[in-house]
């Protein structure tokens, strides 16, 4: 689960840096690589597990490199310019990078939940 999560979050930064950086959307070989991860459920069950945390946060951490990276090429008034989002809408760069780092807090928190039940479980037994 905890892989799940820190993929998946990899996946969306990642499929973040392709839209707004590189103006583009993903290819068909990074949709079939990683589309387990963006839309999760079964087949992401299935096809994310198997490896140790480390190996999902070191994925996370090169991601966040090179968003960090990214972000360097900008300034602040790229944050503010809008282009068509969800259904078309418009919405600017600081919103959509707003939603990415939103998703990432919400997920660790989902994580330090589940780790604080198994360590109660885990006393519990002892």
């Amino acid at each position: 689960m905890w892989g799940e999560q820190c993929y998946q979050g990899r996946i969306l930064e990642y499929a973040y840096q392709v839209e707004t950086f590189e103006r583009r959307d993903l290819t068909e070989e990074e949709l079939a690589r990683w589309g387990a991860a963006l839309n999760l459920g079964e087949e992401g069950r299935e096809q994310i597990k198997g490896n140790e945390l480390s190996y999902y946060m070191d994925q996370l951490d090169a991601v966040r490199r090179t968003t960090l990276e990214w972000f360097q090429t900008v300034d602040d008034e790229w944050l503010y310019k809008e282009e068509p989002f969800w259904g078309d809408q418009p919405a600017n760069y600081y919103f959509m990078w707003f939603h990415v780092f939103e998703d990432e807090i919400n997920h660790r928190g989902q994580i330090r939940m589940i780790r604080k039940r198994c360590d109660v479980r885990l006393q519990n037994k002892g």
